[in-house]
């Protein structure tokens, strides 16, 4: 039974602390770095490289969801059943769900109105339309991630007591 709690926390870790990491890290980083050695397109690029941080980060999760609910499945089947099952995996079930339309409904939609823009979005006229699209979905993307590192620290919680 350890093993598989192991490997039950080691995915949460990893899904965690990779959503963690990129925003508090990578973000900032990519984003100063880039910005600062070039203004023009500096903002542009950070902005691909960190799209494409965050596909990698949502397939961690969407794998880490995976071996979560299996796990979690498996100490059911051989007893004693983890406290507050039912939960848990109707929490997991919504951090997936999160994970799965930002990363498959909202991060293409940000995709192509990038692909619409040359430069940056921030030089769009504040009535652009597609400024304003992009604006809601970088921030509905923002508010699902943070929703999902929530659910993740509550599981963690759990893992703790037990």
């Amino acid at each position: 039974m350890r093993p598989l709690r192991y490997l039950y926390v080691l995915s949460l870790v990893a899904w965690l602390g990779g959503m963690a990491v990129a925003g508090l890290v990578v973000a900032p980083a990519t984003f100063g770095v880039l910005e600062a050695w070039d203004p023009s397109t500096g903002r542009v690029l950070a902005g691909r490289v960190f799209g494409a941080v965050l596909e990698r980060i949502h397939l961690i999760g969407y794998v880490a969801a995976v071996v979560m609910f299996v796990v979690l499945t498996i100490l059911r089947m051989l007893g004693p059943r983890p406290l507050h099952y039912g939960v848990r995996v109707g929490l997991l079930t919504i951090m997936l769900a999160l994970m799965l339309y930002s990363g498959r409904v909202l991060a293409p939609r940000i995709n192509q109105l990038q692909a619409q823009v040359k430069g940056p979005m921030s030089e769009l006229p504040i009535d652009d339309a597609r400024r304003n699209e992009f604006d809601n979905l970088h921030r509905l993307s923002t508010t699902l991630v943070m929703a999902t590192m929530v659910g993740g620290l509550v599981l963690l919680a759990w893992e703790t007591r037990e």
